[in-house]
């Protein structure tokens, strides 16, 4: 037995758990250097702000509505994941999270000891009890039926946020009830397709003969199906997979044409892939960096490259990792561009730094290399202070654009609430 744990509009509900001025009102967040709407709560979409619309195209509506706006606050959405994941930790035997807002919890036979439903509402008072941010619970044989589930509790008021689908009869009702475009692997494509043999519910994608789905579909469909019939086919996994790359970049907030300004932009980039791969207790062996134009600019012609460097010994220290990307973007950087985007892209990865050394290897291993990553890692976690490569620079113009950004409530000290007695 399934439970999915979804997060109600999670990055418009972080940003109002600090701020209850704002309850009752629409809220939106913007994308990387305010560009589009990334997110909206449920008052916001009343107000038919668009998902997806340019910022500057959405003004006049934001306006009308009275709609609160904010720049993405990456910082404070994966602290507040962070405790959401810690808290269903305690409640549930296992946890599989699926994304920064979702988990799965596997909570098989936990109905000797709680019905379903009340372990649902205990999981939903308790979030809201520690994070205040109100969660759908859709509980059911399998991950896919959960899902809907899922979809229901947040969709219709009458289930309270929370849905339990264990049984047979009542599966097949909400299935019948559920266009076949909402079930989880299904999609817009597909779902097209589904129509046009007379398949428009998730009940009749249910009912739909096997070797019909063969002969039309993958595999992955046919799997959708026997989820849907209640035939657990999607593995719990409780541990997240290793990654096979880590991939820092950024549009930035204004073009570049410095060379000086881009090898400041690539040097931060590299920095934090680099703390990406420590924190997932993996050492790289490529390291690679990419330039690009905007596609979209007619006035000018676009240019994009790429360069890499293989490393004959795996490292996660900054200072390696810095120095080969910093080579890799004098191979391609070309003067008299006005570029949009650059990043670093990391690959070929190691579960430790051991390896047959080369004398003639440009990056030989530096003594202490981990206790000095440790205690630059620990300074930036902490907050206590800032260290940064004298690569990085200072003065960054080139940053994103953050113009409506809230403060860090949860992971800086001077950016805590204050509260007037």
């Amino acid at each position: 037995m399934f439970a999915l744990v979804d997060v109600n509009s999670f990055y418009a509900s972080c940003e109002t758990v600090f701020r209850p001025d704002l309850r009752g009102r629409p809220v939106i967040v913007l994308s990387n250097n305010d560009g589009c709407v990334i997110a909206r709560n449920a008052l916001a979409k009343k107000a038919q702000i668009p998902m997806g619309a340019p910022f500057f195209k959405a003004r006049d509506a934001i306006r009308q509505h009275n709609v609160a706006v904010f720049s993405s606050n990456y910082a404070l959405y994966a602290d507040m994941s962070n405790r959401v994941m810690e808290t269903l930790e305690r409640l549930a035997p296992a946890v599989d999270i699926y994304s920064i807002d979702e988990a799965f919890l596997d909570i098989t036979n936990i109905e000797n000891c709680i019905s379903l439903h009340d372990f649902g509402k205990q999981v939903q008072n308790t979030l809201w009890k520690e994070t205040h941010l109100a969660v759908g619970v859709g509980i059911a044989p399998t991950k896919t039926l959960a899902k809907l589930a899922n979809f229901a509790a947040k969709t219709w008021k009458g289930t309270g946020g929370v849905l339990d689908l264990s049984q047979t009869v009542r599966q097949r009702k909400l299935m019948a009830l559920v266009p076949v475009e909402e079930v989880w692997g299904v999609g817009r494509r597909i779902s097209k397709k589904l129509n046009m043999l007379g398949i428009t519910t998730a009940l009749q994608l249910a009912d739909c003969p096997s070797a019909l789905i063969r002969k039309h579909f993958s595999v992955v469909l046919e799997r959708t199906v026997r989820e849907l019939r209640g035939e657990s086919c999607l593995a719990f996994e409780e541990s997240v997979p290793t990654k096979q790359q880590i991939i820092c970049s950024r549009s930035f907030g204004e073009r570049i044409t410095e060379y000086q300004d881009m090898r400041e932009a690539i040097c931060n980039y590299a920095v934090r892939a680099a703390e990406k791969l420590r924190g997932e207790h993996q050492y790289c062996r490529y390291v690679s960096a990419f330039v690009k134009t905007s596609p979209h600019d007619p006035k000018v012609p676009f240019y994009g490259n790429h360069a890499g460097i293989k490393l004959m010994t795996p490292t996660h220290d900054s200072r390696d990792i810095l120095a080969a990307a910093v080579r890799c973007l004098d191979q391609i950087w070309k003067p008299g561009y006005r570029y949009q985007k650059g990043g670093v892209m990391l690959g070929d990865f190691f579960s430790q730094g051991v390896a047959q050394l080369n004398l003639f290897d440009e990056y030989q291993p530096k003594k202490n290399s981990d206790q000095l990553m440790a205690t630059l890692d620990k300074i930036h976690k902490d907050g206590v202070g800032k260290v940064w490569f004298a690569g990085q620079g200072i003065q960054r113009g080139w940053a994103m654009k953050r113009e409506m950004l809230s403060p860090a409530y949860t992971t800086r000290f001077n950016e805590l609430v204050r509260a007037k007695v």
